[in-house]
């Protein structure tokens, strides 16, 4: 499962690549932002990828990259001529604001034959909101904080170092967040989602691809119809489900509320904190608790294991328990309609 996350994550983040390695041979013209003071910046193209880095010690300014159809090399010469016939660009500062917008101008144009694909790299202050659009490659962003917004039809989204309100989606890839925070939601319906060391409010879905979740904190929904979902370290509250995998979580600490038509659930509870609700129609509940809290045990199966446990008051029978566990208190609810639900206490 991590291998294919991996192949989607891979696949989706190829079209920023362009504007991330820094190809001397497809940069075709840079702008200094030096004297602008940059809060914000706004970036349309259809045929390439964005890249907005805060990160320290680079120069304020924007980089364009462009190349022919296929990725091919071409000379400034052949660039100018066909940006002069069929496209518009324009890089300008407005109320340090940047916009850097690049468009064909002529509606619905389409030439295989001349079209170029246009990538911007900008380097701003770490404090500045982002508006990014793209339909023809993916979005990269990192060391930012403030209100950012972007989307593509296809390509990968790569987050790193972002805080704030970031909302995002792709259609046509998969997402990569790491060590953010404060509000994130994001979407894709052509790829997975892997988020990592990130906390605070966090959204994510997707219905073309798995889930991989590791060291996050906060309230965490996380849904998917593609895929399995993994989750390791996490605390707070978290809400995930799918209909395409399984469900595996490991060392979590906190409520959890896990439901899945398309595979086993397995969770391990560190803490339990306010609830704990897992189901699955397709395989079985396994969990795991810690014994020294107290818990309101509801279970139900095709069988439950094991036949009986210590310090339990209730009913235990072998498909439903229903009762206490060391005096009771945060309800535990597991159900597995096509398999059994198993039950350790450690």
């Amino acid at each position: 499962m991590k291998n294919y996350i991996l192949l989607l994550l891979l696949a989706g983040q190829t079209a920023v690549a362009a504007a991330q390695d820094g190809d001397s041979r497809s940069l075709y013209l840079t702008k200094s932002l030096a004297n602008d003071a940059i809060t914000s910046a706004v970036v349309r193209t259809s045929a390439g990828g964005i890249v907005v880095s805060g990160q320290a010690g680079q120069a304020p300014r924007v980089e364009v990259y462009i190349k022919g159809n296929n990725g091919n090399d071409l000379s400034k010469e052949e660039i100018k001529k066909r940006l002069d016939k069929d496209y518009t660009l324009d890089i300008s500062v407005s109320g340090h604001e940047v916009r850097a917008i690049a468009k064909s101008k002529r509606q619905n144009f389409f030439n295989w034959r001349s079209s170029l694909s246009i990538s911007f790299r900008i380097y701003v202050p770490q404090q500045c909101a982002t508006d990014l659009e793209t339909s023809g490659g993916g979005i990269g962003l990192d060391n930012l904080k403030g209100n950012e917004k972007f989307s593509t039809s296809g390509g990968g989204l790569t987050i790193d170092r972002l805080y704030g309100t970031i909302r995002g989606n792709t259609s046509g890839g998969g997402i990569h967040v790491s060590n953010s925070g404060d509000d994130i939601s994001l979407e894709t319906s052509g790829g997975g989602i892997e988020a990592k060391n990130c906390n605070g409010r966090i959204r994510l879905e997707t219905s073309g691809g798995g889930i991989t979740l590791e060291n996050l904190k906060g309230n965490i929904n996380a849904e998917t119809s593609g895929g399995g979902v993994n989750g390791n370290n996490i605390s707070g509250e978290l809400i995930t489900s799918t209909s395409g995998g399984s469900i595996d979580l490991k060392r979590m600490a906190g409520s959890i509320s896990a439901q899945t038509s398309g595979g086993g659930l397995y969770a391990q509870m560190l803490k339990v904190g306010k609830y704990l609700k897992l189901e699955s129609s397709a395989g079985n509940v396994d969990i795991e608790l810690p014994q020294n809290q107290g818990y309101d045990l509801d279970l139900r199966g095709e069988g439950v294991s094991p036949s009986s446990v210590a310090k339990f008051n209730g009913q235990w029978e072998k498909e439903r328990v229903s009762g206490k566990y060391n005096g009771g208190g945060i309800p535990v609810n597991a159900e597995a309609s096509g398999g059994s639900v198993n039950i350790k206490f450690r």
